[in-house]
């Protein structure tokens, strides 16, 4: 999990991944690297060397040159691990009552017996009678969000 995590956070930065980018088609010096991107060699070395630790780039040495080369079954790794993740079936232990609810609803599954989380209503009949007197705060607190007032009438056009 540290890995996967290094590795995401290294290439969660603009010009880290724009530089992954670019050594995919083709591997780079630190000096065509930075004229690429348009900053300086400094900058581009301190990128290399966060990816570099990540495991997803490495250095060749060509002459005076080091030339850096993406390690592609790294980012196929990840890209596994991601697709992995998103297969996952959901534990309705952890769930929260709305997303959990709508999970069983498209699932036809049965509901577990659990308490909601605080970003639901447990009392939607509280603010029931005239929601258009309830003030932001009091739809926030049983509710979350105004969106979320179960009784507030929709606004034309949305």
């Amino acid at each position: 999990m540290n890995d996967f995590m290094q590795i995401l956070k290294a290439l969660a930065d603009e010009t880290r991944f724009r530089i992954i980018d670019l050594l995919l088609a083709h591997d780079f010096c630190v000096g065509a690297l930075a004229g690429h991107l348009n900053i300086s060699k400094a900058a581009v070395s301190q990128h290399l060397q966060i990816l570099r630790k990540a495991g997803l780039v490495r250095g060749e040495k060509r002459g005076y040159w080091t030339h850096y080369i993406v390690d592609k079954t790294v980012i196929h790794q990840i890209a596994e691990d991601l697709i992995e993740r998103t297969n996952q079936v959901p534990d309705f232990r952890l769930g929260c009552h709305r997303s959990v609810s709508d999970e069983i609803k498209t699932n036809g599954m049965e509901r577990p017996d659990f308490a909601m989380c605080k970003e639901y209503c447990q009392q939607p009949d509280r603010l029931k009678e005239k929601p258009e007197e309830c003030t932001s705060e009091q739809i926030r607190e049983c509710h979350g969000d105004e969106k979320g007032h179960p009784y507030m009438p929709k606004k034309e056009g949305k």
